[in-house]
């Protein structure tokens, strides 16, 4: 299962192109009034950070976004986090989905989005066109898989991922050879003949390094490289998607090699999976180190002042930059940037994603005289299993809490999802209210 060795590939040789994500409905209320890839991650970063900064880190500097739904706050995060000197040639750029006088209609999916902006692609010099997802978290230097691209002489060529069986139905599965070509490709898998079928077999564990009586699968990961000319070709129809159509019928056709990734990976599709991902982030030893300087995560520099704490107990936890937090408990949780969390409160298994701006004391007394609570957290409040979006006022004496709850729920002024309660972006809860 080795590639024969080649001369190492230039790395500015290689386009990226991010994909900006539908509308993300799985993630709402999170996406109501933003894309997918600008939803708030670990306190300060945007889940868009995560593909840009592996891709900053293996040495690609020349990315484009393509968006389309309520792509402001991310076009607004893109400007204000990367820039890129003039003489590197480096660029993050973004594409938004737009009509034209021969195409009136929005991306139909991921081909079709790279389809319809085959004329900016085209102005670069490129051999290889990476394509990536703007939603998904994991740390992978990309040049390794650009390496073994080229050596493997593969026309396509997609990162994999060993799963267990519970998961193996939720994915794309692959089947390779013993040069990890892949020759068939079923997306979720149910029946279980199939799903054994699929099995990575016992021979090929000891090469990677399997537990041999593990049942493992190799699942997509959602990351392609495509030589320039493969790419042309393969788009050369009205398909629109890569995973449920370009990619099925180019592995009976083309030469379609698999690259194995076997680190933390996580599709952040789901509230639930968004919740555990950021939460894994306050252990001692969490699944994604952003502690990891050798590949470090960026995004947008804000200048904030450091966080004070002022006699408050704080356990596993995560402060971001410019946080009040006065004499209150918290414990397993998020804290982002400007929030305020008052005295006498209890944060337990939560996220609060901040604030955007602090307010003034003028701006505090003229809401207290329309009887709304300031930003942040109140005073003797209680919040578990929750998620507070930004800009939201949570009054004093309030307790925000799924239990007793239906796992989904939607009312005037919260939403539960996957047993997990959202207060959503610029949302109020008046004093004394209990979900």
């Amino acid at each position: 299962m080795s590639a024969t060795k080649s001369k190492p590939v230039n790395i500015s040789k290689v386009l990226s192109i991010i994909m900006g994500g539908g509308q993300g409905t799985r993630l709402f209320p999170l996406t109501r009034e933003r894309s997918k890839p600008a939803v708030p991650l670990a306190g300060k970063y945007r889940l868009v950070d995560i593909p840009i900064s592996n891709c900053i880190n293996s040495g690609m500097r020349r990315i484009y976004l393509l968006t389309q739904f309520n792509s402001a706050s991310l076009h607004r995060h893109i400007s204000q986090s990367y820039k890129f000197d003039h003489f590197s040639g480096g660029f993050v750029e973004i594409l938004a989905a737009e009509q034209s006088f021969k195409d009136t209609s929005w991306y139909q999916g991921t081909a079709d989005a790279v389809r319809k902006n085959l004329v900016h692609f085209l102005n670069h010099d490129f051999e290889y066109a990476l394509i990536l997802s703007g939603d998904q978290l994991y740390r992978m230097d990309f040049s390794k898989m650009v390496q073994q691209h080229a050596a493997s002489r593969a026309h396509l060529t997609i990162a994999t991922l060993p799963v267990p069986r519970d998961q193996a139905g939720a994915l794309g599965i692959m089947q390779i050879d013993k040069e990890s070509r892949i020759t068939r490709f079923v997306e979720k898998p149910t029946d279980p003949d199939v799903l054994a079928s699929l099995r990575i077999p016992q021979d090929f564990k000891a090469d990677l390094d399997l537990e041999p009586d593990s049942e493992q699968y190799l699942a997509s990961m959602g990351i392609y490289i495509f030589n320039r000319d493969i790419l042309l070709q393969l788009l050369d129809n009205d398909k629109p998607d890569f995973g449920k159509n370009i990619i099925p019928e180019a592995i009976q056709s083309h030469r379609v090699v698999s690259y194995i990734y076997q680190g933390y990976w996580e599709d952040i599709g789901t509230i639930r999976s968004y919740f555990e991902a950021n939460l894994n982030c306050t252990t001692e030893l969490p699944a994604f180190d952003f502690f990891d300087m050798q590949a470090p995560i960026f995004t947008r520099p804000r200048f904030l002042p450091g966080s004070k704490i002022n006699g408050a107990e704080i356990d596993h936890a995560i402060i971001a930059d410019g946080c009040i937090i006065n004499h209150c408990h918290i414990e397993h949780s998020i804290v982002g940037v400007r929030c305020i969390v008052d005295t006498g409160s209890h944060i337990h298994r939560s996220i609060l994603m901040g604030g955007d701006y602090f307010e003034s004391q003028a701006m505090i007394k003229t809401n207290e005289d329309q009887g709304r609570p300031k930003i942040g957290i109140g005073k003797n409040t209680r919040i578990e299993n929750a998620i507070i979006d930004k800009n939201a006022r949570i009054g004093d004496n309030c307790v925000i809490s799924p239990q007793g709850k239906p796992e989904n729920l939607d009312h005037e002024l919260y939403y539960i999802r996957d047993g997990i309660v959202i207060i959503p972006k610029n949302g109020v809860v008046p004093h004394g209210t209990i979900i």
